[in-house]
């Protein structure tokens, strides 16, 4: 039963849905919190880097304060190193180019006036921008460095040979100069192992390397998916358990359907599916099943009617003839009194023939098998040749006939239609007074064609109307299948008239008489 749980299927599909949510809601979370601990670490480490970046810059021979020749001759504005950005500025007017180190000034032993500071002995290392010298840090830049410090960073200045200058205490194992792209002086970063790095390149070759380790941080983002997975975890139960009981809620309208459903197939008609609410879906559903349960009910009702109404029509003549056939069978009898025997037996057969032909014309236009034929007919011309037919009827019970034929053209079967004014000119005659009268009038218009049977007759009690038209309804109950009417005339009539897709009616005043009315589709 679990696999086919319309609610089971409904909570796998929820649970999906959540699931799915939740791990992209948290993913995302995740990855914003780790960016931005990460941004926040590499913001201070080119914090740092800049730091030194500036004591290094301090540290060594730079241009004159107020502006002077750089590394490459350019001109630079005051200060010990070139603009951040590397960009030279022409120098201004007037300006001179002081003499070089070599050069001769105002005095002959390097002092002013001389010609430079003394030769040194060679080999002898000249420190300066590019040999290993000796790098004093500032207090201020000595405290970003702080061993003691929870999470502390470390660096390294390594010369343009690549040596290192200038280091923290206990550096990390295997920490090396990063490798030069070219004359790049931007600051990059980058995660070796355990440990997120930033390095920068001076103008004059020199590195600066500043990292920290991030083993917390990790350890913290693990704590945080952690967290995140025990509260989408949480989330999830509590959906599912909503889920759950919402999906109760809506199943329970479908489940007491199915149950009343149930029951009915049981053999209980005349139970009916209840609803707290009939302007929802399920209520309109509900109802639309009740009005169908009750149409069923009445077609149980009226097949058992049925089928007792047809048993009894049926033992009426079948009496006839076993009584007669035992009677002929008593004693022998003259040939006279066998042919009058066997005529009996005749006629009763020729009753049930006509009853057993009614049931299975029914039976087929029930079934919707009765062949119907849709050409031109003339239904004046149609009336006029059925009251010929009845004509001698009519005289018999004294009863005149008269037609007001209009031009009346439908689409039909005239065989079908030919009994349907039949049957009703039969049943006016026969219900008729003496002397009456039955008036068959035709008419037509745009949409419809009209065929109306007048009878002078005794006529119809209005608690019998809504009946008339069922199978073996009989308005006068003290008329039995004896006089060869089994009581499906008009029911045929109804069903002939329905397949052609029109409609027949009757309206009636006791004492006065009955019209009968056929409307059937125009040409």
């Amino acid at each position: 039963m679990f696999p086919h749980s319309l609610r089971w299927r409904l909570q796998l599909w929820l649970a999906f849905l959540l699931i799915g949510l939740l791990t992209g809601f948290g993913a995302v979370v995740w990855e914003l919190r780790r960016v931005q601990q990460f941004n926040q670490l590499d913001e201070e480490l080119q914090r740092r880097v800049v730091a030194l970046s500036g004591a290094l810059r301090g540290d060594a021979p730079g241009p004159p304060p107020f502006g002077g020749r750089g590394e490459a001759g350019e001109f630079v504005r005051g200060g010990k190193g070139p603009p951040p950005d590397g960009r030279r500025e022409p120098p201004p007017d007037g300006w001179k180019e002081p003499p070089s180190f070599g050069g001769r000034r105002d005095g002959p032993d390097g002092e002013r006036g001389g010609k430079g500071p003394p030769a040194r002995p060679p080999g002898e290392d000249r420190g300066g921008p590019f040999g290993r010298r000796d790098i004093q840090l500032s207090a201020e830049v000595v405290a970003l460095f702080d061993a003691t410090a929870t999470n502390a960073f470390f660096f390294a200045l390594y010369s343009r040979s690549g040596e290192a200058m200038k280091q923290s205490a206990a550096p990390p194992a295997g920490m090396a100069q990063p490798t030069r792209a070219g004359n790049d002086t931007s600051i990059h970063k980058r995660t070796r192992d355990e440990w997120r790095e930033a390095w920068h390149f001076t103008e004059l070759g020199e590195c600066v390397l500043v990292g920290r380790a991030v083993t917390g941080d990790l350890r913290e983002l693990r704590a945080f998916g952690w967290n995140l997975f025990a509260a989408g975890s949480a989330v999830l139960i509590l959906g599912l358990g909503v889920g759950w009981w919402v999906t109760t809620r809506a199943i329970q309208p479908i489940e007491e359907i199915s149950a009343a459903a149930g029951r009915i197939s049981a053999g209980n008609l005349a139970e009916r599916i209840t609803t707290s609410d009939p302007e929802n879906e399920l209520g309109r559903l509900a109802g639309v099943l009740n009005s169908t349960f009750a149409r069923l009910e009445a077609a149980f009702a009226q097949q058992k009617q049925f089928t007792a109404d047809a048993a009894h029509e049926l033992r009426t003549p079948l009496a006839v003839l076993i009584s007669e056939a035992q009677t002929a069978l008593t004693r022998e009898r003259t040939t006279a009194e066998y042919r009058d025997t066997v005529q009996e037996c005749l006629a009763v057969a020729q009753q049930m023939r006509r009853l057993t032909e009614s049931l299975l014309d029914l039976s087929r236009f029930d079934a919707g098998h009765a062949p119907v034929a849709k050409l031109p007919v003339d239904l004046a011309a149609l009336a006029s040749e059925t009251l010929t037919l009845v004509q001698p009827l009519a005289e018999q019970r004294s009863v005149r006939l008269a037609l007001d034929p209009d031009d009346a053209h439908c689409l039909g079967d005239a065989q079908r239609l030919r009994q349907v004014l039949t049957n009703l000119l039969t049943n006016a005659i026969t219900y008729n007074r003496p002397g009456g009268e039955v008036r068959v009038h035709t008419s037509a218009t745009a949409s419809h064609v009209l065929l109306e049977i007048r009878d002078t007759g005794q006529g119809i009690a209005p608690e019998d109307l809504p009946h008339l038209f069922e199978r073996f309804y009989r308005a006068d109950k003290s008329r039995t299948g004896a006089d060869g009417h089994a009581g499906l005339g008009l029911a045929i009539c109804k069903a002939i008239v329905e397949a052609h897709g029109g409609t027949i009616g009757v309206t009636s005043q006791p004492g006065i008489g009955s019209t009968f009315s056929v409307r059937l589709p125009a040409v």
